[in-house]
């Protein structure tokens, strides 16, 4: 599963409002599938720079992320990179390619756990669920006492505060 964190959340609500807004989808089109736009809110390639550095390879995602070599400075690989880089895995983005994690359709109402994989509808539905599951795991490892701990410790910035409400 994607690292937890609020650039992941992010990158994945920030998808589904382009997606919302009539961002091009085809899930055919190297650059403009499921994983196809959750690339471009990552690296901010445009989908026709994605769709042809993915043309350069054979197959699509998910049997380009099969055959991922972190060191062939292939532009599809340095793409892909990208994205583990950020916080997802192999795993995640061949499972949104098809939709297809359990832990994230698990948690949608059974009439809606059967997605196609290349509907926008369904996409959407799916990266929501996903985004909201990520940031329940985030929310979950946040301690309350350790955050209070943090924001009341003394530290030079609230000195500097006190002392200007003080004088």
């Amino acid at each position: 599963m994607a690292r937890a964190t609020l650039e992941v959340v992010e990158a994945l609500r920030n998808t589904v409002k382009k997606l919302n807004q009539g961002s091009p989808y085809m899930w055919g089109h190297m650059g403009s599938c499921n994983c196809g736009n959750l690339a471009q809110e990552i690296t901010k390639f445009t989908k026709a720079h994605i769709h042809a550095s993915a043309l350069q390879n054979s197959g699509d995602w998910s049997e380009q992320l099969n055959d991922y070599c972190e060191t062939s400075r292939m532009p599809m690989d340095l793409i892909i990179f990208e994205l583990l880089s950020f916080g997802f895995s192999v795993e995640d983005l061949q499972n949104l390619e098809y939709l297809s994690d359990q832990n994230v359709l698990q948690r949608l109402p059974i009439e809606k756990r059967y997605l196609r994989r290349n509907y926008r509808d369904d996409v959407v539905v799916y990266m929501n669920e996903w985004a909201d599951l990520l940031e329940e795991q985030l929310l979950a490892a946040i301690s309350i006492e350790e955050l209070v701990a943090e924001t009341t410790k003394p530290n030079k910035q609230n000195r500097q505060y006190k002392e200007l409400i003080d004088a």
